[in-house]
């Protein structure tokens, strides 16, 4: 099973959005409207990740796009690209070295073909990675998809002062990501840890 079986790799290598006080986001306008109810709103970008899929059919962005604004987070940047190395990394740089994006999420690369690179992408620009993470995705996964978890080589960690989550590309590996670690650790309502109040000390 590959990344698009088991995670659904999307993209269409065209990446269209610009960090928000680089011109916009290029999902929306911002996320000022969002209506969720964190006490602490995070500025978040999404990357997708993938050979095959484009803006239209980009279900597991859309998810996550959605999800961030439901929580009342901001929107900063939304952006596809190939499974390529120079596109991955061009962006998370930008990402890292900009002040607006506070926490970046990708989805999509991480199975185990030879165009599933994502993870090998990311590591090299990790100040820190977090391994709970990663190890906490499969042990959720698990009880979904059973034993197929073992594929998936979703992981986070610290670049710069950005939060990164690398996420599988499906829409249940999304939601699982989000449901189930995101949108807990991104709230920081959430006791006895979570990610925001460790932001400004990164």
């Amino acid at each position: 099973m590959t990344d698009s079986d088991e995670s659904g790799s999307s993209g269409n290598g065209n990446g269209n959005g610009n960090v928000a006080g680089d011109g916009g986001d290029g999902g929306g306008d911002g996320g000022d409207d969002s209506g969720g109810s964190v006490v602490r709103p995070l500025s978040i970008a999404v990357l997708t990740v993938s050979d095959t899929r484009d803006r239209s059919t980009d279900k597991s962005g859309d998810f996550l796009e959605r999800a961030i604004r439901t929580a009342g987070h901001r929107l900063v940047a939304r952006e596809l690209v190939k499974d390529d190395r120079q596109q991955i990394g061009a962006v998370l740089k930008r990402w890292r070295d900009n002040d607006a994006v506070e926490v970046a999420i990708t989805t999509g690369g991480t199975g185990i073909t030879a165009r599933d690179i994502t993870p090998e992408v990311v590591r090299p620009l990790l100040d820190k990675e977090l391994a709970g993470f990663g190890e906490l995705f499969r042990h959720l996964s698990f009880a979904q998809i059973g034993a197929s978890s073992i594929q998936s080589r979703a992981l986070g960690g610290v670049m710069g002062r950005t939060l990164l989550f690398v996420l599988p590309g499906s829409v249940g590996a999304c939601r699982c990501g989000w449901t189930g670690i995101l949108e807990k650790q991104l709230d920081i309502r959430t006791q006895p840890c979570n990610f925001v109040e460790l932001q400004e000390r990164l």
